[in-house]
C-alpha cells in the first residue's frame, strides 16, 4: 500500500487542457544518410498540446514537446537541429540521443557470451566490454516506417526492422518491431515485440536524455529536479561499469531514491560507484519486477512543475546523469550538452545477463515471442 500511495501522489494534477480538436501525425523529408537513404521525421501530436517526434534513422525521439504549469510549451529532450548532428554525433560519440538500442542494450562482459555451448564474440568499444551491441547499432540503421490511422484518441506507427544472422556478432536472425504511440492520456507507450529463427539474446530500450525544465533554458541542467525510483536494489558494478553479480539494497546509500530526492543531494559523495560512473549509471532492480506493467519511476522539476511518470514491463531501469557528455556537443539551439545536463531513465533487463545465469534470462528461443512495454506519461503538478 505504501508503494502505490507514492506514485499515485505524483500522479495528481497530471492533467493539460485540451487545445486541439484530435490527434494527428504528420511526416516529413528529414535529411539524406551519408550512404544515400532517405530519412522521415514523424510527428504525433495529441489534443492536449503534446507532441513526440522521432525519426526512421534509429527510432530517435528528436523532440518531446510538453507544456508547463503555466501553459509554455518546451522540448524536454535533448537533441539537434538537423539529421547531420544525429548521424555524426552518434557514430562517433556512442551518444545515442533518443534512440533504439538493440540488439542488446547495455553491457557484456569481455564482449562475449556462450549460448548452447558455442562462444560469440562482440565488439569491444567500451574499455574490455560491448556497449549498447557496438557499431553499427540499431540506433544508426534506416528503420521502415508504418504510420497507423488514428484508433480513438490515439496515433500509432510501428518501426521494423531485420537484423540478420551474425549481426553485430549475435545468433539468429531477428525480425523486431517498436511501436510508437501517444494517446490524448499524455501517454507515450512504446511497446517491443521480436522473433527470432536461432536462440540469440535480446535487450532493448529507449535512450532519451530529459530535462523537464526544458532544454535550452537550464543552466543546471537537472541537478534541481527530484527523482523517485520503485527500487529497493541496485547493481554493484566493477570499474568498468559492469554488474559484478552482487545485488546490493539501496538503504543508507546515494542509491536509496524510495523517497523522491534531488538529484544533486548524493551524486557528489565519496562512493566508489559513483566514482566508477562518474556519477549514476547503475541499474536499479525494479520492485515487483515480473513481466506486469509496474510503476518504474518518476521525475519532478520544481521549476516548471513538469512531471514524467515511467511504467514498464521490464524488471529493471537504468538511470544514467549523463556523465560522459565533456561540453563538445553542440545541440540544439547552440546549446553546449555537458554532465548532468539531462538524465537517461533506460527500462530494461540487467547488463551482462548472458554471462550471469542467476540474472532474468535475456534468452529467446525461435516459436517464442520477445514483448516489451514502457509507457512514459507527460503532466503537470499545481
Amino acid at each position: 500500500m505504501k508503494l502505490k500511495h507514492i506514485f499515485l501522489a505524483g500522479l495528481a494534477g497530471l492533467t493539460f487542457c485540451a487545445t486541439a480538436t484530435a490527434a494527428s501525425l504528420t511526416s516529413q523529408p528529414y535529411g539524406t544518410t551519408q550512404d544515400g537513404k532517405a530519412v522521415t521525421r514523424y510527428i504525433m501530436t495529441n489534443r492536449n498540446g503534446v507532441s513526440v517526434s522521432f525519426i526512421s534513422f534509429g527510432g530517435v525521439i528528436t523532440s518531446i514537446v510538453t507544456p508547463d504549469a503555466k501553459g509554455q510549451k518546451e522540448n524536454i529532450v535533448l537533441g539537434f537541429d538537423d539529421f547531420k548532428g544525429y548521424e555524426i554525433t552518434d557514430t562517433k560519440e556512442g551518444i545515442h540521443f533518443g534512440a533504439i538500442i538493440g540488439r542488446f542494450a547495455n553491457r557484456i562482459g569481455n564482449g562475449q557470451f556462450s549460448l548452447n555451448g558455442k562462444t560469440y564474440q562482440l565488439e569491444k568499444n567500451d574499455g574490455p566490454n560491448c556497449l549498447h551491441s557496438g557499431n553499427p547499432g540499431y540506433d544508426k540503421r534506416v528503420w521502415n516506417v508504418k504510420p497507423l490511422i488514428s484508433k480513438g484518441r490515439t496515433v500509432k506507427a510501428v518501426l521494423h526492422i531485420t537484423s540478420p544472422d551474425g549481426d553485430q556478432g549475435f545468433p539468429g536472425q531477428l525480425d523486431l518491431d517498436v511501436t510508437y504511440s501517444l494517446s490524448d492520456n499524455n501517454e507515450f507507450k512504446i511497446e517491443y515485440k521480436a522473433t527470432t529463427d536461432q536462440p540469440t539474446v535480446v535487450n532493448l530500450t529507449n535512450h532519451s536524455y530529459f530535462n523537464l525544465a526544458g532544454v535550452k533554458n537550464s543552466p543546471y541542467g537537472v541537478l534541481d529536479q527530484k527523482i523517485w525510483l520503485n527500487a529497493d536494489h541496485y547493481l554493484i558494478t566493477d570499474q568498468n561499469s559492469l554488474p559484478t553479480g552482487e545485488i546490493s539494497a539501496v538503504k543508507n546509500t546515494p542509491f536509496d531514491f524510495t523517497q523522491p530526492k534531488l538529484v544533486a543531494k548524493h551524486i557528489r559523495q565519496a562512493n566508489r560507484q559513483l566514482a566508477y560512473g562518474y556519477g549514476y549509471d547503475q541499474t536499479w532492480i525494479l520492485n515487483q519486477g515480473n513481466t506486469k506493467l509496474k510503476p518504474a519511476a518518476r521525475v519532478f522539476d520544481p521549476k516548471s512543475k513538469r512531471v514524467l511518470e515511467i511504467s514498464t514491463t521490464e524488471p529493471a531501469i537504468q538511470f544514467y546523469t549523463a556523465n560522459h557528455l565533456q561540453g563538445n556537443i553542440m545541440g540544439r539551439d547552440g546549446a553546449l550538452y555537458r554532465q548532468t545536463d539531462a538524465l537517461a531513465l533506460e527500462t530494461q533487463h540487467f547488463p551482462d545477463s548472458p554471462n550471469k545465469p542467476q540474472f532474468p534470462s535475456t534468452r529467446l528461443d525461435p516459436g517464442q515471442i520477445f514483448e516489451s512495454v514502457t509507457i512514459l506519461k507527460f503532466g503537470i503538478r499545481k
